[in-house]
């Protein structure tokens, strides 16, 4: 008869290494097919996919650290941030799904636009054409006493339907879904904002907003996703879009 050996030690080292890799692959092949369809905007590394509204390269107070990109606002001249500003994405987007963290500082203000015209001769500054998510300190900004102006709020035209948003310092994950004219925001896992674009219903949103003195705002269905400069720290992170 065949006498088979026992494994000895090293084969059973090099079964148990052999297993683990293969569970690592295949649990890193699931986590690919989880994020399929989703593009990263922020490497975490650089400002790479970005400039500053109306053409140029981010200024250099928009910084990266332990993958964040932050605004630093060291350096001022009255209340705007020297080489800062609000930054557009290189690509425009029609139907999509944003996702992305955000942390603001104490009394800070800051916020995402999307459907921005990065046309800075027509379009003087980028919320002449670009609907916000706004990112706010709802309790030290002064902004948090104005109804439709509080962190989560389709700015200045819908209130969140409930405050889910987390103390300043710490992390918020928002979500701006854009899909054929249905938005949706969401904050911290939940929808706060529902509502249509484009109807009869939402021109009548402008005309009893802000925004009724531009006659662009809100009215084009392709654009820039845009974070604002609005003179205050603030942190991004983890943001990505997927096309619809």
């Amino acid at each position: 008869k065949l006498k088979l050996k026992k494994p000895d030690k090293m084969h059973k080292k090099l079964f148990l290494l052999f297993s683990t890799l293969l569970i690592i692959t295949l649990i890193s092949c699931s986590m690919q097919e989880n994020e399929k369809g989703w593009t990263k905007l922020f490497d975490g590394k650089t400002t790479a996919g970005w400039h500053k509204y109306g053409g140029g390269a981010v200024g250099s107070a928009w910084k990266v650290k332990d993958g964040e990109l932050y605004l630093d606002t060291l350096a001022k001249a009255d209340w705007k941030i020297k080489e800062g500003g609000d930054i557009v994405t290189d690509k425009e987007y029609e139907n999509f799904h944003l996702k992305y963290d955000w942390k603001i500082s104490k009394n800070g203000n800051s916020g995402v636009m999307f459907y921005v015209q990065d046309d800075s001769v027509k379009y003087k500054a980028s919320y002449e054409t670009g609907p916000e998510m706004q990112v706010l300190d709802n309790d030290g900004h002064p902004d948090g006493k104005i109804f439709k102006h509080h962190a989560g709020d389709l700015y200045d035209l819908i209130p969140c339907s409930t405050k889910t948003v987390k103390p300043v310092g710490e992390w918020n994950h928002a979500e701006i879904i854009c899909d054929h004219g249905s938005l949706t925001f969401k904050l911290n896992g939940t929808a706060v904002v529902q509502t249509t674009m484009w109807d009869d219903a939402w021109k009548e949103l402008i005309a009893n907003s802000k925004f009724k003195q531009w006659p662009g705002f809100g009215a084009f269905k392709k654009g820039h996703i845009c974070i604002q400069d609005h003179g205050n720290m603030v942190w991004y992170k983890e943001v990505m879009v997927k096309e619809l």
